[in-house]
């Protein structure tokens, strides 16, 4: 009995690492989701030529990316994190010169590139291996 109280503690570090990986992956695919849904409403509103939606649309999701800046860069390779930032940067500079092909085009890789960051995070064995 003694002999397996030994194994106690690395078991008990084991599922602590991996209680926080799945918490990790649940959070970042709840942010990830809720980044994307104005994201594509601002895509539809500039279709329809309401800039002033789209941009507080854009505005919105970029506010709340703003806000998870830290915990992204605790849990995410960095890159990814950049990348997306640089997107949505991009994203703003079509808003403003009103530019609907390359704004819509630039969304549309922004979530794609959200998609791939909470993809990263999802527990599988791709990410595992």
């Amino acid at each position: 009995m003694r002999r397996y109280l030994g194994l106690l503690p690395p078991v008990l570090i084991l599922a602590g690492v991996l209680a926080f990986c799945l918490w990790t992956g649940a959070r970042v695919g709840a942010d990830s989701q809720r980044w994307r849904q104005p994201l594509e409403q601002s895509s539809e509103a500039a279709l329809a030529g309401d800039w002033d939606a789209a941009g507080d649309l854009l505005a919105a999701s970029y506010d709340d990316w703003r806000t998870r800046q830290l915990f992204l860069h605790i849990v995410v390779q960095h890159q990814v994190v950049e990348d997306a930032e640089a997107m949505y940067r991009r994203a703003a500079s079509f808003l403003d010169g009103q530019e609907t092909e390359e704004f819509r085009a630039e969304l549309a890789d922004l979530i794609h590139q959200l998609l791939a960051l909470e993809e990263q995070e999802q527990l599988s064995w791709g990410n595992v291996l």
